[in-house]
């Protein structure tokens, strides 16, 4: 489909086929934290950076996404739900594809925590909303995380393999979801998943030198890239952690590399 190939190379390098994606969905789980409280300052930074897309929601598009400085693409998240929620794990629609298309989205997400009381709801939803993408010629990314009562470790290859299929099954074109912590195992992953897979940031990590072994090694095993948001947000230099994050999912940098860059002043 001519509309979503053209949509997908706005969000995915076309030379390396993967990609670096900066969620800065935030304020809705979370509130006003660091890092997303002047978003057009963010977004400016990450893209300087090298970023490939921004996701966030549909009504801060117009504070921050861009009349100013480098383009970057624009994913649309559909889902939600706050930090106070009962189960915050149920996540709901929020918005729609063709609202997103008005925004001017070059691709629309979806949250669905498979194992979660809400399970049946979400991927019945996402279902839905990939075949609307597919009349829209609008790329879907799935993002796809075990977790509920019966889910005991969130990053276990067995878990983060089932939830990635899910994702493609249903439709998806690219599937975001845990990095199971190791090489191996998350080839396993990759090669479960029939559409590219990203890997989640997760919580922020200790050291720069944590997050870029992990970058390289997702990559090195079949990984797409990326879509992390506080890691790169609540940095203390966005554009340069961008940077560096980019350079290592483009074009392979080592963590060495990695380091030296996010420490050039």
């Amino acid at each position: 489909m001519l509309g979503k190939k053209i949509r997908m190379e706005r969000i995915i390098n076309r030379k390396t086929n993967k990609c670096v994606i900066v969620p800065l969905d935030h304020g809705v789980s979370d509130g006003p934290i660091d890092g997303i409280i002047d978003l057009p300052s963010t977004i400016e930074s990450i893209s300087k950076g090298g970023a490939n897309a921004v996701l966030m929601h549909k009504g801060v598009v117009g504070t921050g996404h861009r009349g100013y400085g480098s383009d970057i693409g624009l994913i649309i998240h559909l889902s939600a739900s706050t930090g106070l929620s009962p189960d915050p794990n149920h996540k709901v629609s929020v918005t729609s594809v063709e609202k997103a298309i008005k925004l001017g989205a070059d691709a629309v997400s979806v949250h669905v925590n498979v194992g979660s009381d809400g399970e049946s709801e979400m991927i019945a939803n996402l279902g839905i909303i990939a075949e609307i993408c597919d009349e829209w010629g609008m790329p879907l990314i799935a993002m796809m995380y075990p977790r509920g009562k019966n889910v005991a470790e969130e990053h276990d290859s067995e878990v983060v393999k089932l939830a990635a299929r899910v994702g493609a099954e249903l439709g998806a074109d690219i599937v975001k979801t845990n990095y199971t912590g190791d090489h191996d195992t998350f080839k396993d992953v990759v090669n479960g998943c029939p559409v590219p897979v990203v890997i989640a940031g997760g919580p922020k990590v200790e050291t720069e030198e944590q997050l870029f072994s992990m970058v390289r090694d997702a990559v090195n095993a079949g990984g797409a890239g990326v879509a992390m948001g506080r890691n790169i947000f609540q940095s203390k230099n966005p554009e340069l952690m961008t940077r560096a994050i980019s350079e290592i999912v483009h074009n392979q940098i080592t963590v060495e590399e990695a380091l030296k860059i996010i420490n050039d002043k």
